[in-house]
């Protein structure tokens, strides 16, 4: 019987995906916001709230999501090759550099304002600090911007900030579990830039390797290796503790180095493209809107401080790139996105209620940070697809 439950919902939650996206397409608007909206609009606190039915956050949902991420990101490597990498590594540097000190100082900065201790404000400075790589990357390509010059600095600066987090995260969750010497954070750093650096060896020496992977006619075969190797090692890296985005980013640069980017690009754009909706859709689904309204406060006081940070470093981003002033806000307008890593942090702050953090302080962050991600993903993929307005005050294009 769960099985048949299990199934209805999912059909349901497809069916809702459907028919927000057409929604969407009707009125020329990116289909993100509609995904996290719809669900929650089909999520256990309001539907339960009024004693109907709803959608839950099965395993197959959550595994969707994740898959989701992994997609995306993968899509992000094929686009942003070793070559690539290493070429703009002194620019993405320092773009990196003046995101990590803006953003991750104002957010550290206004957690002291607000809770008056380093753990809650560390942690908020991690919720502020990182961006969307996942709904960055899908605006990109719904917008037709992933091959404009602007993209560089935005996939650059994304890159950056995943490893930093692969780092961070290392770090508090050692904290928030109790578990915080040195030694524990350490070894958690250890064996995340060990996997790092085994994907960095897979990247530059196994292009070979891959080309035979993926030589075979069949197209079955084609999409099933692809996805094999792809998941196979984004669910490794999750096993150790490293982020599955950006081992799946490692992947995508791996094939990128072969022959089979357009036969990859063709045969699996379908595949990202359900598997994100089923992630936007999950967003919104852990979304608890009461609560959100309860910390709504907050909330006000993380948009209204730290939205004009993000624009700026990206803005200062771009002209790093060389980019004129139109592009360059661009960076900036799409840097503004928050969403999955600021919900993994939440959930860590959640996790040290009643131990290394108050039960009161641990829910604010957390409500603070879903309500967060859900008014900076909806802010940024709106001012993205906006961005012809904002441009008309700044210097045309030459």
């Amino acid at each position: 019987m769960a099985a048949e439950t299990t199934l209805l919902e999912v059909g349901v939650m497809f069916a809702a995906i459907g028919a927000v996206g057409f929604l969407a397409a009707r009125f020329d608007l990116s289909p993100i916001p509609f995904y996290i909206v719809a669900g929650i609009a089909l999520n256990e606190s309001v539907l339960g709230a009024v004693d109907l039915p709803a959608v839950s956050a099965s395993e197959f949902v959550v595994v969707g999501a994740e898959l989701g991420i992994v997609f995306l990101l993968f899509f992000l490597g094929l686009e942003f090759n070793l070559d690539r990498l290493l070429a703009d590594k002194e620019r993405i540097g320092r773009a990196g550099v003046i995101d990590l000190v803006v953003n991750f100082g104002v957010g550290l900065a206004l957690g002291v304002y607000l809770f008056g201790e380093p753990l809650p404000a560390l942690l908020l400075a991690g919720v502020v600090y990182i961006s969307s790589s996942a709904i960055i990357t899908k605006s990109l390509l719904d917008l037709g911007w992933i091959a404009n010059p602007e993209s560089s600095p935005m996939l650059g600066v994304l890159v950056f900030e995943d490893l930093v987090i692969a780092v961070y995260l290392a770090v508090v969750v050692a904290l928030v579990s109790g578990g915080g010497d040195a030694w524990s954070a350490a070894r958690a750093i250890g064996v995340a830039f060990a996997f790092i650096a085994l994907l960095l060896v897979l990247v530059a020496a196994g292009t070979t390797l891959f080309e035979r992977l993926l030589d075979t006619p069949s197209s079955e075969y084609f999409i099933l290796r692809a996805v094999g190797v792809t998941v196979l090692l984004a669910g490794a890296a999750l096993a150790v503790g490293v982020s599955e985005a950006v081992a799946a980013f490692f992947v995508g640069m791996a094939f990128s180095a072969t022959e089979y980017v357009h036969d990859l690009e063709t045969a699996l754009s379908s595949l990202r493209d359900v598997f994100a909706a089923v992630f936007f859709f999950w967003i919104g689904l852990v979304t608890d809107p009461f609560v959100v309204v309860e910390a709504a406060g907050v909330v006000a006081v993380m948009v209204v401080v730290t939205a004009p940070a993000k624009l700026l470093s990206g803005f200062f981003g771009g002209r790093i790139y060389a980019l004129d002033d139109r592009r360059s806000l661009r960076v900036g307008l799409a840097m503004v996105t928050r969403g999955e890593f600021s919900l993994i942090i939440a959930a860590v702050a959640l996790s040290g209620a009643g131990g290394t953090l108050a039960p009161e302080t641990a829910r604010t962050i957390y409500a603070a940070a879903v309500g967060y991600v859900l008014v900076m993903s909806a802010l940024g993929t709106t001012l993205m697809g906006a961005s012809g307005w904002f441009e008309r005050f700044v210097t045309p294009e030459s």
